[in-house]
């Protein structure tokens, strides 16, 4: 079905049809040297959604100089990535872009939340890719599970497997905290959130890696094969589905979707669409902050002495990570109508794009925002979760299971060793981690 919104041919922006301009070929430039370039290129040379930047973890020095001197920036269309955006990057715009939902939309079938547009013809609508009414309507569905009640309950089995895992880690021998911590707490969890079976918990989080990949990263699905295994993953859900449907309304997410008068009709590209953004909202915040907090502590050491000489700082100090990784990296909307935002003419249909990773660094809105402070005061002020009626469902449930994880850390362990640079997600959306070698005291 068209979306209300959708633009006819007369009203699309002028600029798609730009050619794309012509950039330097940098993939064999060394760190060093991408970094020279970020600090020296004229900004409208720049592609900052090239993966590259995030892989090599350079993408702040780009956004540092955005802030200063073009903090909303228009990116020309580069090829087949993508059709030109522009680029917000202070905090006081991209709320005002966050909480304006009557110009800024997040409809699926305008191209949706992130950055590059949803297939034409796969489009997957979810209530975070809608606009009121209907988005108001179907995340109420899923809200009561991460009620007050509902994270009470799950509190004592967060920490039963998180002690499992912990103790089951090897001591004085490299292994991977991403493979070994990180993603096996949050598939358990994600498994317990949909009653999905937790021998098989581990299909959660490849389909949330597919489901956000990009396809022109070497050795990622492409168009085709990306599109059949969101297939096989409804069609597995679709089981869970008829199952649930026919016993008496339960506490997991499935029962929820389907009881629930507001989305127990959807059509299957819909509830499909639903389970991506639970699936990839449940795993990508506490999977990357799990590790990027090992990360920053290693990086300061003193910060991990103040946590250790004073637990209580856990709940700051959960905070801090969420806000200094910023798991999410943006998130994208697009202009219903012709509008002015940081002294720009915004055309209707143009995307734009929300970098919180570049928000919650803004020395305008947090002080000395570069540095990895534990004890921060309003250490909860940060945007790595939205806000207005697109703030993250499950922010408590992700504090609640960082909390978690550091106090039972704190109980173990002296320290963690990194024995090498991490090795990160190539992505402009998902500000994550592939691997990190570590190891524990013996």
């Amino acid at each position: 079905m068209a979306s209300k919104h959708t633009l006819s041919r007369e009203e699309q922006p002028q600029r798609w049809p730009l050619p794309p301009r012509r950039r330097p070929d940098l993939a064999d430039f060394s760190r060093a040297s991408l970094i020279a370039y970020l600090q020296t290129a004229p900004l409208d040379e720049v592609d900052i959604s090239d993966p590259m930047y995030w892989e090599t973890d350079t993408n702040s020095i780009y956004f540092k100089r955005l802030r200063d001197e073009a903090p909303v920036h228009f990116t020309t269309h580069n090829s087949d990535r993508h059709r030109g955006f522009w680029s917000v990057t202070r905090w006081a715009d991209i709320m005002a872009v966050d909480t304006n939902h009557n110009v800024y939309s997040s409809d699926a079938h305008l191209g949706g939340i992130t950055l590059f547009d949803m297939d034409q013809d796969f489009i997957m609508p979810m209530f975070i890719a809608m606009d009121p009414p209907k988005h108001d309507v179907q995340r109420k569905a899923v809200n009561p599970i991460v009620s007050g009640p509902n994270l009470a309950s799950f509190e004592g089995l967060i920490r039963e497997r998180t002690r499992e895992v912990l103790d089951g880690l090897p001591r004085g021998e490299a292994f991977d905290w991403v493979d070994r911590v990180s993603i096996e707490l949050t598939s358990r969890m994600l498994a317990t959130l949909f009653d999905f079976p937790q021998e098989h918990r581990r299909k959660l989080t490849y389909w949330s890696d597919v489901s956000t990949s990009d396809a022109e990263i070497p050795g990622n699905p492409q168009k085709e094969e990306r599109q059949a295994i969101l297939m096989g993953m409804l069609q597995e859900f679709t089981l869970l589905w008829n199952q649930r449907v026919n016993e008496p309304p339960k506490g997991d997410l499935v029962s929820m979707l389907a009881h629930n008068p507001a989305t127990r009709d959807m059509p299957p590209m819909e509830f499909m669409g639903n389970l991506v953004l639970l699936i990839v909202g449940g795993n990508d915040t506490t999977r990357n902050s799990t590790t990027g907090g090992v990360y920053e502590f290693s990086k300061n050491p003193g910060e991990w002495a103040k946590l250790r000489a004073n637990p209580a700082l856990v709940e700051s100090a959960v905070s801090e990570i969420i806000r200094y990784q910023t798991p999410l990296a943006h998130m994208r909307r697009t202009a219903l109508e012709d509008t002015i935002l940081g002294g720009q003419r915004i055309r209707k249909g143009d995307k734009v794009v929300m970098w919180y990773s570049s928000g919650n660094r803004d020395e305008r809105a947090i002080e000395n925002p570069d540095a990895f402070i534990i004890d921060r005061p309003r250490a909860r002020q940060h945007m790595s979760f939205g806000f207005g009626i697109h703030r993250c469902v499950g922010n408590r449930l992700a504090e609640l299971q960082l909390k978690i994880l550091w106090e039972e850390i704190l109980a173990r362990f002296e320290s963690i060793e990194v024995l090498e640079e991490p090795e990160r997600v190539p992505s402009a959306f998902v500000k994550g981690y592939k691997s990190m070698m570590v190891r524990l005291p013996a």
